[in-house]
């Protein structure tokens, strides 16, 4: 399989199926004419002497000020090495060649004057697992990522580092050892890679792609809940979310009756006089599926950035680059806030759900076990569960909701959309281990409701969990079992379908 370059349209899987080798990017000949054409109008406006911002000027607020031709070069490579002041841990390797992706493609559309050779520079790194160092915190989301993607194209020009495995080297021993010259920058390109918002973009990638398998196992761990609790499945009857059809809503609520149908322990219970269930059972629809709707719009604003020209200025003539605002993250950045929110809701209501399990309510003992007393049994984990949902919270607050002037004003309002995408993979972290502790509560309590059976869904996942993780018969140390079954929700072990 074969994607094409600023011709084909990139999707968040398609980005991945790249990533992973699974799909081969390439720069075919319409891409190749495209970027040459846009060339040759860079070239000669930087050739003229009329002042061109980002082409022949210098940048922010030094955007008066008129460079020479031949100190273009230098401009260019100046531009990198004083905008690399990115400070942090580096981030994952994976977020890295995931920008260098979506730059390329952004670069291969015609628009950012870069020559040929950079962009074939770019994808050999792509192709040969060349993945630059960048650290993970010094954007503020508008003219770009300036810092994150000045570290990412340092190594162009020879400086900065490489990942070789998990060891940080100097890009200039790399390059050396693999024969490679650096790259003598020309007039705009140091602009057309650090310009974007590429750092942005590859966390949302990233977020979107973890979010996705969570929204189904967040759904899982409520059904098995549910038959754990003995609670109702009325609630998800098609006909009460089709008066009121919100797409989230009646997607979760079709879920629900499929991981709940044929389950003998439904059945068992329906003529019971309990008149209903808790909000955090009974609103799953309403409280998922609003988080779905959230979902769906990222998925949505990230596939149009993804396909986006993002850097500045824009090519669009031999006498006409326009500097304008495509660079500005906002459109991510509020977004990504709202995931963020929508990600730690789904943690909210399972910690819910985790603590009516052990109050020891309709047939299941308190605290899920029934040696109580000598034993604590599921007591501490819910504690678990409480902080990570209050740190979610606390991660909440909006970055998109700031802006700190920059570059002498002329940077006068930014979105902060770097924070907001690192956030919301902290907060998808911290659910992974929220829903983790959730069935490792439903799984016990199923073992109160046999000899019922359940759905043959949540009956695979209970052997699955079972393979690693033992009813809790007496006290034993459950940080292993707990981390067992957050190792089966990373590696997607759970069945969700």
């Amino acid at each position: 399989m074969i994607f094409n370059y600023g011709i084909d349209h990139l999707t968040v899987d398609k980005v991945m199926d790249i990533a992973n080798a699974r799909l081969k990017g390439v720069i075919n000949e319409e891409a190749i004419i495209k970027v040459n054409e846009c060339r040759r109008k860079v070239e000669k406006m930087a050739a003229s002497n009329k002042a061109i911002y980002g082409i022949n000027t210098g940048f922010g607020p030094l955007c008066d000020v008129q460079i020479s031709p031949a100190e273009t070069s230098q401009l260019q490579e100046n531009l990198l090495m004083t905008h690399a002041v990115g400070v942090g841990n580096p981030i994952d390797s994976s977020l890295s060649k995931i920008m260098l992706i979506c730059k390329l493609h952004a670069l291969c559309q015609g628009f950012s004057g870069i020559r040929l050779e950079v962009i074939e520079r770019i994808l050999y790194f792509i192709e040969n697992e060349m993945l630059p160092v960048v650290p993970e915190q010094g954007s503020v989301g508008a003219s770009g990522d300036l810092a994150p993607l000045s570290h990412l194209f340092l190594p162009l020009i020879g400086e900065g580092e490489f990942w070789i495995g998990n060891e940080v080297v100097p890009a200039k021993n790399v390059l050396s050892k693999r024969g490679i010259t650096p790259i003598k920058l020309s007039s705009k390109e140091g602009l057309a890679l650090i310009n974007g918002t590429q750092f942005i973009l590859a966390h949302t990638i990233t977020g979107l792609k973890k979010m996705e398998y969570l929204l189904d196992l967040a759904d899982v761990a409520g059904a098995m809940s549910i038959e754990g609790y003995q609670g109702s499945a009325s609630p998800f009857k098609e006909a009460l979310h089709k008066i009121r059809p919100f797409r989230g809503s009646i997607v979760v609520a079709e879920r629900m009756r499929l991981l709940l149908g044929n389950s003998q322990n439904v059945v068992s219970h329906e003529d019971c006089v309990r008149v209903q269930d808790p909000y955090s059972m009974r609103c799953i629809p309403q409280v998922h599926g609003a988080s779905r709707n959230a979902f769906e719009h990222l998925n949505e604003l990230a596939e149009i950035e993804m396909n986006s020209v993002t850097d500045n200025p824009i090519v669009l003539s031999e006498t006409e680059a326009i500097s304008g605002g495509n660079f500005h993250g906002q459109p991510l950045a509020m977004a990504l806030d709202y995931n963020s929110i929508a990600a730690s809701e789904l943690g909210n209501i399972s910690d819910r759900r985790c603590y009516l399990l052990i109050e020891g309510k309709y047939g299941l003992p308190r605290l899920l076990t029934e040696a109580g007393g000598l034993n604590s049994g599921f007591m501490i984990p819910q504690y678990t569960t409480a902080a990570l949902v209050t740190e979610n919270k606390s991660l909440c607050f909006p970055p998109s909701a700031d802006s700190i002037p920059t570059s002498l004003g002329q940077e006068d309002h930014v979105s902060m959309g770097s924070i907001s995408g690192r956030k919301f993979n902290q907060i998808l972290g911290n659910l992974e281990k929220i829903l983790a502790i959730e069935l490792m509560y439903a799984a016990q309590a199923l073992e109160f409701r046999r000899p019922n059976t359940f759905s043959p869904v949540i009956e695979k996942n209970f052997s699955i969990i079972r393979e690693k993780v033992a009813k809790l018969e007496e006290d034993r140390i459950l940080k292993d079992d707990i981390n067992a079954i957050i190792t089966m929700v990373k590696n997607r072990t759970i069945v969700v379908k």
